[in-house]
């Protein structure tokens, strides 16, 4: 489940970083290493540069990240993710 935890960490990171699902877990990560043997397979479900888009800003109230995290949910959950 991304809770807004994971938004958060997604919004502070300094690059551009991705949120991806992985053998039952959500991690923030570079996207370099999804091609490393610990990634390999991950579900890309955002990157930090499409969420800022999608928000329409980089700082988000709590209610907002309770929110993206609930939309991203949702869209994982409709993948079969």
């Amino acid at each position: 489940m991304i809770t807004a935890d994971n938004v958060r960490q997604l919004l502070d990171s300094e690059i551009d970083t991705v949120l991806v699902l992985i053998e039952g877990r959500v991690d923030v990560i570079d996207p370099a290493a999804l091609d490393t043997d610990d990634y390999r397979g991950a579900l890309q479900v955002i990157t930090r540069e499409e969420l800022i888009e999608q928000a329409g800003r980089e700082q988000l109230s709590d209610r907002e990240l309770v929110e993206q995290a609930a939309a991203l949910d949702m869209a994982v959950a409709e993948l079969g993710g």
